[in-house]
């Protein structure tokens, strides 16, 4: 009984024991590792972060580091190491608590600041605020999450030990509980988890891509894919399909710009649901190629879509306006998921499908004369980019080459892409490299390339257009333990300068920016602007019959146009852009 006159001792509680003994067991060296990185996760990297993708990525930082110093700590006793003294351990833990504070005061208060250094570059409206609070709060959150899943692990690696010690030596069962463990989640996550989201992910994106929508009519001129005359039904294009088809500029739009007289251009796309393989579809889009008369047209464009299907209107606008409509195009859908999801899933599909289409057009191309037939171009932006590249052949394509490519915001794993970029000329930077003379593929971004004006190209002209900000392109995996050569100077144009380098942060943070590279303002990130694509298609396609004059006015009147289109989508809910 208490002893009267005497206050009860809230703490004596045995609901604050118990949080005092959870305080008690956590790593100092953990925390003090994890605190560090997170406040490394808000210093700025490519592109903007909101206050939850900002407390997302600090929370696992600060997991990724705590769970850093719990390992060493566990190694510092399996290694049979003498203990601290308790005392000396709980001084450290006060100072270690001390700094850990002072640390995410300094670098909360920073945040701010240093998140406006990309908006700024970007063009876009400073913050007034960082959100600390809510920063910290959804950290804290995602922490927890993520501790409570060590711990679950951490609790099946010993069950599994124990079970083991009975028949092998303590180390060796150790060794084995771990092990098991980490297939077992392994197993859950990929087997269970990741490929039953994936698979109602693909659920749900075959239903979006079947709705037919009412604001686009099958179109009645027979020319066009999907009409009555056409080879392919108006609702096996699939909706990225109707939109590509319904969304092209008319021979008198193009003749209000260009003041001279101009030709309906034409669109060829096959949806996923339109035969059953890539084979098949590709010679489907050539049968209905010749069918609408595309290899009389002055160019032919074999367009490599991005994971959903989306063909960029801001590049096919560009090039249908600069060649006055005399232009043909081309493209199969081969998935339902966005870019991210079909890269991790369906990586063979797109290239199968890239390859088979090109294949179909060239081998058709090249029985033609020479001087009768289109100049063929290819085209793919983000994984499209990635996929498109892999479809050439350039041992095949050395007697009869194409004209040219223009890749848009290549993926870090493209191969060709990385090969240039690791063969540049020496002091030119990576977001913009020079590859020797420039003479077979250049890089361009928001300020065109950096090779000589007037320089000489070779029979085929590769043209890769990038942005410096975008990590779709720039994320790469060694980051992990070194400092990318994009990120010395001189920086790109939209990079933010206090953006520095930190072990394991930075891939981290490249990573969230790689998932929304899309929600940059256009000519940044991964969204490319339209007159960055007037620009690269003048170099890929030589085309030298538009007067300077002239050109601005087309640029502004396809912002204008990609303006336009961007709010009736809004209006109809549907997404604008694809992945």
């Amino acid at each position: 009984m208490e002893r009267a006159g005497t206050k009860p001792n809230f703490f004596a509680h045995p609901v604050f024991s118990w949080i005092r003994r959870r305080i008690e067991a956590l790593s100092g060296v953990g925390l003090a590792l994890g605190t560090l990185l997170f406040a490394a996760s808000l210093t700025p990297s490519l592109i903007p972060r909101t206050a939850v993708t900002q407390g997302i990525l600090g929370g696992t930082c600060f997991a990724a580091g705590y769970g850093i110093g719990v390992f060493s700590r566990w190694l510092w006793f399996y290694l049979e190491l003498r203990a601290p003294r308790a005392r000396l351990r709980l001084i450290t833990n006060y100072l270690i608590g001390i700094f850990c504070l002072s640390v995410l005061l300094l670098f909360l208060w920073r945040a701010g600041d240093w998140q406006n250094s990309i908006r700024l570059a970007m063009d876009m409206k400073p913050l007034e605020s960082s959100h600390q609070v809510r920063v910290s709060l959804y950290a804290l959150a995602t922490f927890v999450v993520l501790l409570a899943i060590g711990r679950l692990f951490s609790y099946a690696a010993s069950r599994f030990a124990a079970w083991m010690n009975v028949y092998v030596p303590r180390r060796i069962a150790n060794v084995v509980g771990v092990t098991a463990t980490i297939i077992l989640f392994w197993l859950l996550a990929n087997d269970v988890l990741l490929r039953t989201a994936f698979r109602l992910a693909d659920s749900s994106f075959r239903e979006f891509d079947a709705l037919i929508e009412p604001e686009r009519p099958q179109p009645s001129d027979p020319m066009k894919t999907g009409s009555e005359a056409s080879l392919v039904a108006w609702k096996l294009l699939g909706r990225t399909g109707r939109e590509f088809i319904a969304s092209g500029a008319s021979a008198a739009d193009i003749s209000a710009i260009s003041d001279k007289e101009a030709l309906e251009p034409i669109r060829v796309y096959v949806g996923l649901a339109a035969a059953e393989t890539a084979e098949e579809r590709a010679a489907l889009a050539l049968e209905e190629l010749l069918r609408v008369g595309a290899f009389e047209r002055k160019a032919l464009v074999v367009v490599t879509p991005t994971g959903t299907g989306w063909i960029d209107p801001s590049a096919m606008d560009a090039v249908e306006y600069l060649h006055h409509g005399d232009i043909a195009s081309v493209a199969l859908q081969y998935s339902y998921l966005s870019s991210p999801l079909s890269l991790l899933v369906q990586p063979e599909y797109g290239r199968d499908a890239a390859r088979a289409i090109f294949t179909a057009v060239y081998d058709y191309w090249r029985t033609l004369p020479a001087d009768q037939r289109p100049k063929l171009y290819l085209h793919g932006l983000s994984l499209g980019a990635m996929n498109s590249e892999r479809s050439l052949e350039l041992f095949e394509i050395i007697a009869d080459p194409i004209q040219g490519a223009l890749w848009s915001g290549p993926p870090f794993e493209s191969r060709m892409w990385r090969q240039l970029t690791n063969g540049r000329n020496p002091g030119t930077p990576a977001w913009l490299p020079a590859f020797r003379d420039g003479s077979f593929a250049r890089f361009m971004n928001q300020d065109g390339t950096n090779v000589e004006p007037g320089a000489p190209w070779g029979p085929t002209r590769i043209v890769y257009l990038q942005y410096a900000s975008d990590a779709v392109t720039f994320f790469d995996y060694h980051n992990l333990y070194r400092q990318p050569a994009w990120m010395g100077e001189p920086r790109g144009p939209d990079v933010s300068r206090e953006l520095r380098w930190y072990p394991l942060v930075t891939m981290l943070q490249l990573a969230v920016d790689m998932a929304f590279a899309a929600g940059t303002p256009m000519g940044h990130g991964h969204v490319y602007a339209p007159q960055h694509y007037v620009d690269a298609w003048l170099e890929v396609a030589d085309i030298s019959d538009w007067s300077l004059q002239k050109l601005d006015e087309l640029k502004a009147h396809l912002i204008q146009r990609v303006g336009a289109t961007e709010d009736a989508e809004d209006d109809a809910a549907q997404p604008n852009r694809g992945g």
